[in-house]
């Protein structure tokens, strides 16, 4: 029989060496709506080797919007959390909560839009006056698009919670609400093939250009105790990113995971996304969004200097 003293002998080497195969480390995040191409970066990156390339683990649990993100990152289910309203964000701050703004997740609504069945008799925004307009959770980013149009138009619907977009569309399909809401690329092929019609889309809406409308988010606790795991998270995030933009494989990915043709994952990405829109450095715009919480009642007044300083602290994790 061959001894196995030997074998044993050169494994006790190699860890001495520093050569034993490294542990990757875990981190649990909350990643808002599943399938959208802003939200797929965690995804795409553990899928194409980035995140384990820098000894990190994902483990990623989605949900039906920021407002159920927020949470998750408050009670300290998970580590991180992706997609989350920045209005939410900053009204749970403004309240005391110790969340920490790490990057901006996206900027600019392009991605978001409005639309009803193709037999609708609605047409313009100006008909929605007093019909039913979904959004996902409160404190969302479709929350806030949402009032911000209904205050651009000067027309008054009712918002209505119906959470992810495969759900709303069901709901307004079926009659249950007049006006649904999706991010491409969900609904993008019922839109190219007649059977829904947008209404409005998040670009529409002039205050959401220049802001940043979700953030990407952890718990102070986390942070102290994790902080240079999530300086890794992001240096891995932001190569991701840029694969997104740069690898065919990554783009085919995309399409696999969202259970789309990858004709319809280029639209999305070409038509829906600039790079710019889902780059962490950019957080913008929080002036007006503040603003817009002040007016929704999400805060009494907007955060001083020094509490917004507390709050982002995305200059740590560049």
């Amino acid at each position: 029989m061959t001894s196995l003293r030997p074998v044993l002998l050169f494994a006790a080497v190699l860890v001495m060496l520093g050569h034993a195969p490294a542990r990757a480390d875990t981190l649990k995040l909350a990643v808002g709506q599943r399938g959208n191409w802003d939200t797929s970066v965690a995804e795409l990156g553990q899928r194409a080797g980035i995140f384990k390339n820098h000894g990190l683990d994902l483990e990623i649990l989605y949900t039906a919007g920021g407002g159920e993100t927020q949470q998750a990152v408050l009670s300290r289910s998970v580590d991180i959390g992706v997609a989350a309203g920045t209005l939410g964000v900053l009204g749970a701050a403004a309240k005391g909560a110790p969340v920490r703004i790490i990057g901006g997740q996206t900027t600019g609504a392009s991605d978001i839009y409005w639309y009803v069945p193709a037999a609708s008799p609605l047409r313009t925004v100006a008909d929605l006056a007093g019909k039913t307009v979904a959004f996902s959770t409160v404190g969302s980013s479709t929350d806030a698009v949402g009032r911000m149009a209904m205050a651009q138009y000067g027309v008054p619907f009712r918002m209505v919670a119906t959470g992810s977009p495969p759900a709303t569309y069901t709901q307004t399909m079926s009659g249950q609400i007049d006006v649904g809401w999706a991010a491409a690329p969900f609904g993008v092929e019922a839109l190219r093939d007649g059977k829904t019609r947008a209404i409005f889309r998040g670009s529409d809406v002039a205050a959401t250009r220049d802001q940043t409308v979700r953030v990407l988010l952890s718990h102070a606790t986390v942070l102290a105790q994790k902080k240079a795991l999530v300086v890794t998270f992001m240096t891995a995030y932001r190569e991701t990113v840029a694969a997104m933009y740069s690898d065919d494989a990554v783009l085919k990915d995309y399409a696999a995971f969202a259970g789309i043709p990858e004709t319809v994952a280029r639209q999305t990405r070409d038509q829906f996304f600039p790079m710019a829109a889902i780059d962490p450095s950019r957080i913008l715009g929080l002036a007006a969004v503040m603003e817009d919480g002040v007016r929704s009642k999400f805060m009494t007044a907007p955060l001083s200097p020094e509490q917004l300083a507390q709050v982002i602290v995305a200059d740590q994790f560049r």
